[in-house]
This record gives C-alpha cells, structure tokens and sequence, in this order.
C-alpha cells in the first residue's frame, strides 16, 4: 500500500470515530465576526429557487467596468470556460470543464486578443485547478490530482497524464483546485463537501465522509505523504498568497440551501486551522440543524477576516501588484463572484475588488465587473465570472463560463 492511500485510510478511521460521537449540548455563540467590510452578524432571507438556462444577450450587449477602464473580449467559443492560470512564460492556461461531459485544458497566447486555443490535455473529469513546477503542470481533475511534463518556454505537453491521488469524486461542489504551498515545497488540493450540512441523500446525518472533503490537503509535488492542512471549510475554492504579507488567502462558499445563511468569506488559512463546518459557521456561531452537536470542535473554530453576502459564490481572486491600473487599485485583491442558480436575482455575477492596507481587508467590496445581471436573476443572467488572472502586460482577464469567453480589462488607451 502505498503512502496516499495510507493516509487515508488512517484518516477515515479518525474521522468515523469524531462522527459517531455522542450528542452534546449546544454552545452559546460568540459574537459575530467582522463581514463584508471586517463585519456583522449575518441575518437569513430566503429567497425562490430559480433554475433557468442563460438568455441571449442584446446586440451591442457587454458588462460595464468603472470609468478610465477598457473592456474586450479576449477569447470565445470556449466550451466551458472556468479557473485560469499564468503559465511561468505568460501563456493563459484555461480549464474547460462542462459537467457532463469531457474537459479540457487548452492554452491561450496573445495580449490584446488570444490567438486560436491550444488543447494542451483532453478527455479530463471536470479539470479545475491548475498549477506549476519545474517542469509539470498540475491539474486538480474531480477525482484525482495528475500532472503532466511540458515545456515551460513553449507549453507543449511532453507526455502523458501521471497519477498522483486519488480524490473524492462528485458532490454537490465538483471544484478541485490546486496550489503551491506558501513554503514552495508542497502542493494544497481543495476539496468541497458531498452537502449542505454533511447529511445523508435522505437528510439523516451523520453522513460517512471522506475525511479529505471539506478540506485543504497538502502534499509533495509527487502526491507523497498526503496530510489534512486545514478542515472544516464548506467549499474551499481560491487559494492565492498574499504578496505583501506572504500569507496564504483562501475563498469559501458556504452552504447552498435557499436560506441565504451563512456568508460566504474570505480569509486567512494556516496550517492546522479548523474553520466549523458542518458543526458551526463564521467562526463559533453554532448551527443547530446538524445534529450531533460538537462543542469541543466548535471552541476551535477559526473567525474568517473577511465576509460576502450568502450566495455570491466568490472564486478566483487575486492580489493586484502589477503597475497597469491606478495605484488605488495596488495590493487590493479583485474577486470573481459566480453567483447563485438557486436564490434570488441580484446576488453575485460580477467582480468586485476588495481594498487592502497592511495585507488584511481595509473597507467593503467594491463592483469593478457588473452588467451580467437580468431580472429574471440566477441562471438566467447573461454571464458569470469564474477565473480571474493577471496578465503580464497588468490587464484582468476574466473566464465567464455562462457565455463561453474570457473577458479583458485594461487601463487607459
């Protein structure tokens, strides 16, 4: 057996043993942590379920950024455009990841506008997350982590995919992103949870998990000596450092019932951390609809620093330092918001940036990306942002997996 499935066979063991833990009293909860702008309580407001395809937009239709900024479409006719990656010679990795059916990873070159897509690996599950190292490109696929040697000056594949662990396939969250540890020495792989509140199909709980869900885990850059790096976090999806700080940063959505409880967030992840789920939210406010209670784990939950309205669905984000857009906009992080197909219209679909001093939240988000929302709300709006990446050049490009393109933002001129 090797060292992988080791691991988790160890772990599953610890984790039956926390599940089948005896019923405890609730806790009381702590006050609520800073939201939105370092933050406040969060209050339900249920919405209608809303489940509809994307319209066609007008002609002449495009998403409006802030006065001074350009908007162009960088890349169409995408199949399923979602999380992006600089590659290390500038060349846009792009996952391509429709749910039912095969994925790709396929390679955009060009500054202003890409040229013809490269397929650079096919026939994935659900590719998500990609990162790189020395000579390999690692792609978080929904129920492995592979890598595959290329050439980092031209990003021609050199060979096949290499297995490097097995991870938890399907689930409400199929997203599985991939990143290089804070110490450059490890990969972090995110896991999102199989539901809302870890209960069974038939809403019993507890429900048997894989100890990996709902988690960061960490390995070496060959899937060696897999551990849990951080727990308890409902849907873990950007992982990004902050360069000012050399923290590690991470996007979570929370639940997706209709109740618009609790936030989503983003915040500050260490090794070791445990952030509530399922047992509580926002750091030790005790939710009484899982059952058994744990009050020992919910006295080590970690306060996120940062809170979004329930249902934004944050995603890619990055730490803007490059020298392009105006110096109000440096170090701040621009965020992608999916947005919800389950709640009511008006939540998410755009990019919003968040203000930084100090590497920590200075103020609220501010909307840089709008115009994706229509009145009919959810998955009838005409777009919705996913990917977000850096250029070289200091533009956004921005993957809409709604409308099948990447969009691109630059600065004067």
């Amino acid at each position: 057996m090797n060292q992988s499935k080791t691991w988790l066979a160890t772990a599953l063991a610890t984790s039956a043993a926390l599940l089948c833990t005896l019923a405890l009293p609730a806790q009381t909860p702590a006050a609520a942590p800073p939201a939105g702008s370092p933050a406040a309580a969060p209050q339900a407001r249920p919405g209608p379920r809303i489940r509809r395809g994307p319209p066609q937009p007008p002609p002449g239709w495009t998403p409006q950024v802030p006065a001074g900024f350009h908007l162009s479409v960088y890349a169409q006719g995408l199949t399923f455009p979602r999380w992006m990656a600089v590659a290390p010679n500038g060349d846009i990795f792009v996952a391509n990841a429709p749910r039912r059916a095969p994925g790709d990873v396929v390679v955009l070159r060009g500054t202003q506008q890409a040229a013809e897509p490269e397929t650079f690996a096919d026939h994935l599950t659900a590719p998500f997350g990609i990162a790189f190292h020395g000579d390999y490109v690692y792609v978080g696929e929904n129920n492995e982590l592979v890598r595959f040697r290329y050439d980092p000056k031209t990003s021609r594949r050199l060979g096949g995919a290499e297995h490097l662990l097995d991870l938890p396939a399907g689930g409400q969250d199929i997203t599985r992103t991939v990143a290089i540890a804070p110490d450059g020495k490890h990969l972090l792989v995110t896991v999102g949870d199989f539901s809302d509140y870890g209960q069974r199909p038939d809403g019993a709980f507890p429900m048997p998990g894989n100890p990996s869900r709902a988690a960061i885990t960490e390995c070496d850059f060959d899937g060696q000596h897999a551990h849990l790096f951080a727990t308890g976090i409902r849907n873990p999806v950007g992982l990004e450092i902050n360069p000012q700080s050399g923290q590690l940063w991470m996007t979570v959505i929370a639940r997706d019932d209709h109740e618009n409880l609790p936030n989503d967030y983003m915040t500050r992840v260490h090794a070791g951390e445990f952030f509530g789920w399922p047992y509580s939210y926002l750091g030790q406010h005790v939710d009484d609809k899982v059952q058994p209670q744990r009050p020992d784990l919910v006295a080590k939950a970690v306060a996120p620093d940062f809170t979004f309205p329930a249902h934004v669905i944050p995603m890619e984000f990055q730490f803007y330092s490059a020298r392009q857009f105006p110096a109000a906009y440096r170090h701040g992080a621009f965020v992608t918001e999916h947005g919800p197909g389950n709640t009511e219209q008006g939540l998410g679909f755009r990019v919003v940036y968040v203000p930084f001093a100090n590497g920590m939240p200075s103020g609220s988000p501010t909307p840089f990306l709008t115009g994706f929302n229509t009145p009919e709300g959810g998955r009838g709006n005409y777009g919705a942002p996913v990917g977000l990446v850096i250029a070289r050049d200091g533009s956004l490009l921005v993957s809409d997996d709604t409308g099948k393109k990447i969009w691109r933002i630059s600065y004067g001129g």
